[in-house]
């Protein structure tokens, strides 16, 4: 049974920082090897802590002043756009020991990086990390080539115990999606044109039946009508966070 409560969380900001008051929502989930703690720093960006180890996601300066926050023991990057892969919050966060990882189409951008191809399965720092395909089906620039091409980008899976969290990164509700086996807690986005719509997201939720469901990187996008799509969906809990 996942479990949550939520919490509000206030860390100090430099002067000249991309916010006034770097304040942020942060989750506490109870799993089989103790709490873990979700800080949503905004648009992709999250951080996990789970007994000690802090795992950064898709960090980026805009969102946060990094150098800030606690030094990552594992980051993991989405792919290459600019409001996933910053390698100034990347160096921020590095420390002794730290493992980054990052998609096939940010390959080198991050030096000494792993790189997870779709598929992939790997433990790193302890946690077991599975690489989930994040593209477009529908959603294209003009000309065709969709906005984020199959085998570019992940999401990936986190085993934090028993607890299995998905962050989708850049996607649509593909098949791969909607056959994960298990997920406690997803993260699906919200933006068009680049990601899904509230349907979208309510039909992948549907398929793969994640115990708590977080839209995030919504932009504009009215979760309102998220919350409306899966009112009735017993089992499937909506918690909406600032992160737009």
């Amino acid at each position: 049974m996942v479990r949550i409560s939520a919490v509000a969380c206030v860390v100090g900001l430099a002067v000249g920082a991309p916010a006034a008051a770097q304040e942020f929502e942060r989750d506490t989930i109870d799993t089989s090897a103790g709490q873990l703690e979700i800080t949503f720093i905004g648009h992709g960006s999250l951080m996990f802590v789970h007994e000690g180890t802090v795992v950064h996601v898709d960090p980026v300066m805009r969102e946060a002043d990094y150098r800030l926050l606690p030094d990552a023991d594992l980051i993991l990057v989405t792919h290459r756009h600019g409001d996933h892969l910053d390698t100034a919050a990347i160096a921020a966060l590095t420390g002794t020991g730290t493992v980054t990882v990052v998609a096939r189409d940010a390959a080198g951008a991050v030096e000494g990086a792993v790189v997870m191809e779709n598929g992939a399965r790997r433990v790193l720092q302890g946690l077991a990390v599975e690489a989930v395909p994040a593209y477009n089906i529908e959603h294209t620039r003009n000309g065709g080539q969709p906005y984020h091409p199959k085998g570019d980008g992940n999401g990936y899976v986190l085993t934090f115990g028993e607890t299995r969290v998905y962050v989708a990164g850049d996607t649509e509700n593909t098949p791969e999606m909607k056959a994960l086996p298990n997920i406690d807690v997803a993260f699906l986005p919200m933006n068009l044109p680049y990601t899904m719509t509230p349907a979208m997201v309510a039909d992948a939720a549907r398929a793969f039946r994640p115990k708590v469901l977080y839209p995030y990187h919504y932009g504009a996008t009215d979760v309102t009508e998220l919350t409306a799509l899966l009112r009735d969906e017993r089992g499937i809990e909506v918690r909406v966070r600032r992160m737009e």
